[in-house]
């Protein structure tokens, strides 16, 4: 053997024990070398123990590994031989099978690379590592048996049979990467299903006819819509219809799976035509749509067509509805996806689904969207996480070759747009478009495959786009050669049908009558959107959304979140306990001593202390909570606890679990190191669970800004746009500390700038018993809106930001906190006060610190604790102890650019009731290009000057 020949592997293992087996039973009976070869292995006692022998493989497609791999030496250092065709064991025969082995193996490594995918036919790279001639193999060797048991199917044959049924299996239309898979189990689960088909689906004749069907309406409903509507934007599917039938047969086998619900994700194109035909709405709202009838209606609100969601009931071959949900979706394309996970979630959850079993989420990404934008890894990255598994994920790649203008070559830099999803350890499922049975193929395989690793699964189908990115748009400006090919191919449904037709499973006479009727159905349904007295279904809230409502705030009584205090100490209580035989750590002991003493009314509650009783509270009422964040367990500062680690054992215990029989459920999860990934998971969660308080948690606030595609196109805008509503709490640390630019503002301004039409609350709370009461009224009250809350960092541990348990259970958030009404137990007369300083946050404390040290009687001291929505009447309120025309000051640690400084400016109704009786004025760090100063020391200077302007004394 040569020293450049590859050594043998196991690949022939099956061969060698069938061997072994007959020379155990008899020695005489196999060949004098292997005799000879066998006798020395039990000679020098090669087996640690006896062989364990049977078939090749196991039922799993593991290979036993009783004998040593081929090439492993034995005893004497010589190699495992080959039995060659005439019965000897020969090194040549040995070299060969081995390098037989290792051409199959690149089959399924590298088979993708030449596999037939590109409707355009473009030519592909040869890989000479799927030539015969890379492996020292001739074409005398091509009708040589070999051993071929690795082979599923094929147990041994000629060297040409075995490379057919590779070819066909994994260069055809369809060309799979699966080799980058760790698990074992898996790689051999997939290489069975697919090389004892050669990864190809037999249809019946009613199957191929629903194909048909399906890339009928596909393409019928295009050309309608280019013809009747020219000029109108509707990204188009034509060039990719075969996507309709794709999702028509995804939801078929899901529905054979058992699966009850499926929610879409999916960009603007082809998303009209899956709005028609899979999601089953009614063609003529779709064209009143484009006519933009009644824009009286759509003044301020509403969202361009093809950004619309819709849901629906779709009955299915295996005997059950299905329901379905389209995500609306912006042009932000992607940052759908963990909005649909999360929504995906929410519904196993409220169907008690834990096995996660009867929904699947389905994601139609765009080539180059998909391995162009980060949120595509951070959702990937959710699938196998305890807090954000659903079962696995259907991901749809429509690959139109091209993103907008840019050409693969400059918008990324790996072979395929899928590459991204290889670190999930899931198959990759590339697959030509114009091949219907193909995508057949790769949809029942890729959904069993779901179903049995609960894993997503990734297909992507070949396609082009017919027109640019929108049909006003010239493709050949910057893709000539691609468009001269395109335009001379025909339309997916009539390749198919000339192949249904050669099978004679179906006649042109079927086909053209199946066409006229989706014509006339069209038809029909355009002149019904036409009629003057047309009026296009609107979707409302109903089903679990019924007791629920959004609109305006000063609607919606007020309403008492008050508990006995009595009550609240006994969950405070309740919460220390620990299971016998639990060792919390020496610091966490020293905590839940303390907060015993909060429970008994020794001692103020804190923070932490607060919320856990706000927690408590609304779970022994019933109520499910969900808390998500990348510390959200512990807590950033180390200030929550809410899951326990045993010092000895590493184990866990979540107290807020474990307080009554009959509790609502929670969950409170550590999330990836994730902003928008989450927070889009966690807003879509707050779609389908109304009843659940649903939290997440920046570790600091600045970091809130990673997620502001979520903030901007989904949680502001949604009610306006799309009708939905959401009671998402994002829960974001704010205040100015010294810690630098980026650890100091949870840009309060954004939010601010974002409000209006009462489409979120923003506030920013003082003590713990505001937080608490803020918490308890965001589920006990019907009105859902997103809450942003500006939370403490400092004050959790500041003796001065505490509440008694009796200011816990007072019964209220309070929008605007009055003077305190003493400084240092003198009273403050309100007809001496001389200036008012109106603030919000933590710079109250250093206000109020300030005025007891000068004890300043002359200064009244109001917070401001929601910013928004304004509301009049607790304002006034307020002010009125005050004479009129006495000055209020705004005093914030922000800059003058930033905090609630520039929008309090603008708020026409504020300064009515506040400059109409009082002059208004701000106290404000200087404008700045960042939040804060990174030195200590240089934010103590600039805090002490800063309330030394507000008292009058700079």
């Amino acid at each position: 053997m040569s020293e450049e020949a590859p050594l043998p592997n196991a690949a022939s293992l099956g061969f060698a024990e069938d061997l072994y087996a007959q020379f155990l039973a008899d020695p005489v009976s196999v060949d004098p070398d292997w005799r000879s070869y066998f006798e020395r292995l039990r000679r020098d006692d090669a087996f640690a123990a006896t062989p364990q022998l049977g078939p090749a493989r196991h039922q799993s497609g593991l290979f036993r590994a009783a004998l040593p791999a081929a090439g492993a030496p034995s005893g004497n250092g010589r190699a495992l031989g080959t039995h060659a065709l005439d019965g000897s064991v020969t090194d040549e025969g040995l070299v060969k099978q081995d390098r037989v082995d290792q051409l199959i193996r690149a089959y399924r490594v590298r088979g993708h690379l030449i596999a037939q995918l590109d409707p355009l036919g473009l030519p592909r790279a040869p890989q000479r590592e799927l030539e015969t001639s890379f492996y020292g193999l001739s074409d005398a060797d091509l009708d040589r048996r070999f051993s071929t048991a690795t082979i599923y199917g094929l147990e041994s044959g000629t060297l040409r049979q075995a490379i057919e049924r590779l070819h066909d299996t994994y260069c055809r239309s369809i060309g799979v990467q699966f080799m980058h898979i760790d698990d074992l189990n898996v790689k051999n689960w997939l290489t069975e299903r697919m090389e004892s088909t050669t990864n190809r689906v037999t249809l019946t004749r009613d199957e191929q006819l629903r194909i048909l069907t399906c890339l009928t309406d596909s393409v019928i409903f295009e050309e309608f819509l280019q013809k009747k509507f020219l000029g109108a934007k509707r990204f188009s599917l034509e060039g990719g219809e075969s996507l309709i039938p794709l999702l028509d047969m995804a939801i078929e086998e899901a529905a054979r799976h058992g699966v009850q619900e499926v929610v879409f994700g999916m960009a603007h194109r082809g998303r009209i035509n899956v709005l028609a035909n899979i999601m089953g709405k009614p063609t003529a709202d779709i064209f009143a749509e484009f006519s933009d009838k009644n824009p009286e209606d759509q003044m301020g609100r509403g969202d361009v067509k093809y950004h619309l969601g819709y849901s629906s009931d779709r009955a299915t071959q295996a005997g059950h509805d299905v329901h379905l949900t389209l995500c609306f979706n912006p042009s932000h394309l992607e940052f759908v996806n963990p909005v649909a996970l999360g929504r995906m979630r929410a519904k196993q959850d409220r169907h008690g689904d834990t096995e996660r079993r009867e929904g699947m989420c389905v994601l139609i990404h765009g080539d180059a969207a998909f391995i162009g934008q980060g949120v595509v890894q951070e959702s990937l990255n959710l699938s196998q996480l305890e807090g954000y598994a659903t079962g696995g994920t259907v991901h749809v790649v429509v690959n139109n070759q091209v993103g907008f203008t840019t050409s693969p070559a400059d918008s990324r830099s790996c072979t395929y747009a899928t590459d991204i999803a290889k670190f999930l350890q899931v198959p990759i499922f590339h697959v030509n478009g114009e091949d219907p049975e193909a995508v057949a193929q790769v949809v029942k395989l890729g959904l069993e495959f779901r179903r049995t690793f609960k894993r997503d699964v990734v297909i992507d189908m070949y396609c082009y786009r017919r027109y640019g990115h929108n049909e006003g748009d010239e493709p050949e400006f910057t893709q000539p050669l691609m468009y001269k090919a395109i335009k001379q191919r025909k339309s997916v449904r009539e390749g198919y049908l000339e192949r249904l037709t050669s099978l004679g499973g179906i006649s042109q006479s079927d086909a053209d009558e199946l066409e006229a009727k989706r014509r006339e159905v069209l038809e029909q349904q355009l002149s019904e959107a036409r009629k003057d007295d047309f009026k296009k279904n609107t979707s409302s809230l109903g089903g679990f959304w019924t007791n629920y409502r959004g609109g305006l705030d000063h609607e919606v009584p007020r309403i008492v979140t008050d508990c006995d205090a009595g009550r609240f100490g006994a969950l405070l209580e309740r919460l220390c306990e620990v299971p016998e035989g639990f060792t919390p750590h020496a610091k966490i002991k020293r905590l839940l001593a303390q907060r015993l003493e909060m429970a008994h009314g020794e001692r103020p509650l804190d923070w932490a202390a607060a919320e856990a009783v706000a927690l408590a509270s609304l779970l022994t009422e019933g109520n499910a909570i969900r808390l998500t964040g990348q510390d959200s367990q512990r807590g950033t500062f180390s200030q929550r606890h809410a899951v326990l680690h045993d010092y000895e054992t590493g184990e866990t215990y979540m107290p807020l679990a474990h307080l009554t029989e009959k509790q609502g459920s929670i969950e409170i999860h550590n999330s990836s190191l994730s902003e928008v990934g989450v927070m889009g998971f966690e807003y879509g969660y707050s779609l389908d669970r109304p009843d659940v308080l649903v939290m997440w948690e920046a570790q600091f606030g600045d970091f809130v800004n990673g997620a502001q595609v979520i903030i901007d196109q989904f949680l502001v805008s949604a009610e306006t746009k799309w009708r939905r509503l959401s009671g998402l709490v994002l829960l974001l640390p704010h205040g100015f500390e010294g810690q630098g630019p980026e650890h100091s503002s949870a840009r309060l301004e954004r939010f601010l700038a974002l409000a209006a039409e009462d489409n979120i609350q923003i506030v920013n709370p003082t003590t713990p018993a505001q937080y608490l009461n803020v918490l308890r009224r965001q589920v006990l009250r019907p009105w859902r809106k997103p809450l942003i809350v500006m939370t403490p960092k400092s004050l959790l541990r500041s003796p001065s930001a505490t509440s008694t348990l009796e200011e816990c259970a007072a019964g209220h958030f309070h929008r605007v906190l009055p003077d305190a009404g003493e400084v240092n137990g003198k009273r403050i007369d309100p007809a001496k006060v001389e200036r008012i300083l109106l603030c919000s946050g933590k710079v109250y404390y250093d206000l109020i610190e300030r005025r007891e040290q000068d004890e300043r009687t002359d200064v009244a001291l109001l917070r401001l604790e929601q910013l928004y929505p304004l509301t009049e009447d607790d304002l006034r309120h307020a002010l009125d102890p005050y004479a009129e025309g006495l000055p209020i000051h705004w005093v914030q640690e922000e800059p003058e650019n930033m905090g609630a400084w520039p929008y309090l400016q603008t708020q026409a109704q504020f300064n009515q009731n506040v400059l109409r009786k009082h002059p208004f004025m701000g106290v404000y760090r200087p404008a700045s290009a960042v939040p804060a100063t990174g030195s200590p020391a240089a934010h103590k200077l600039e805090q002490a000057a800063l309330v030394d302007r507000a008292f009058g004394t700079a």
